[in-house]
């Protein structure tokens, strides 16, 4: 089912599933312009920076916005066959896993054979791979509570697409860490988007182990929406069908 999601959001499109590789370069190429080139950053190898830092943050926004309607959307799943609410959250998220991994392999090619300051491949890139799943934890999470939330105020789409916006801008995407932190004095333990995108130059770009405290904060934060986006479907969610 996750592979039919994922080939279906882009089936009218001519370019098809070229659009899952295109849009990220498109993305990084005006932020590199604007950020690099106009702003003048000066951060080493800024759009591999840009690059790890934007498919992580992308993922995540993705599967949340694309999940907020989802027990409206997809109504007829949960009534009219045997599946599992949960299973179609899922579905959506494992869908966009497909797409992570395109553009997560396109970095590495960039990164190993393009980018000028590459360091090279380490055996601590490995550590993307437990990032990875926090990230998928914590944004299984949060769909949890935006649509269950979505069952009793529709506005939460809108109110969600600002937050997205105020995210994007409060998670190191295109600032030097250093300037991140003295702005932002320990934000890194309370955004935890943030943290697993510091986590994944580290270990990407920088061939250093996570910062495994930072990391454990991560997790928590990833288990405690888990927990209460469960909570909240349990409780709202299963009322969806009569208020949808």
């Amino acid at each position: 089912m996750s592979k039919i999601e994922f080939k279906l959001r882009y089936y009218e499109n001519k370019l098809g599933l070229f659009w899952a590789l295109i849009k990220p370069l498109m993305d990084i190429t005006i932020y590199y312009i604007v950020f690099n080139v106009i702003l003048k950053q000066n951060i080493p190898a800024f759009a591999s920076y840009l690059f790890i830092g934007l498919i992580l943050f992308n993922f995540f926004i993705e599967s949340t916005s694309g999940t907020i309607s989802i027990l409206h959307s997809k109504k007829y799943l949960y009534e009219y066959s045997n599946m599992n609410k949960l299973e179609i959250y899922l579905s959506t998220l494992l869908s966009n896993v497909i797409g992570f991994s395109f553009n997560l392999i396109m970095f590495l090619v960039f990164y190993v054979f393009i980018e000028p300051e590459s360091i090279g491949l380490n055996i601590n890139n490995f550590y993307i791979i437990p990032l990875f799943v926090n990230l998928f934890i914590t944004a299984l999470g949060v769909s949890l509570m935006l649509s269950s939330i979505f069952v009793l105020a529709k506005d939460i789409t809108q109110i969600w697409q600002v937050f997205a916006t105020v995210l994007m801008f409060i998670s190191p995407l295109f600032y030097k860490l250093s300037s991140f932190k003295e702005a932002l004095p320990s934000f890194d333990y309370v955004n935890p988007i943030a943290g697993i995108i510091i986590n994944a130059r580290r270990v990407m770009m920088q061939g250093l182990p996570p910062d495994f405290d930072l990391m454990i904060f991560d997790y928590g934060y990833g288990f405690l929406f888990l927990f209460i986006g469960l909570i909240m479907l349990n409780k709202i969610g299963s009322k969806a069908a009569e208020k949808l």
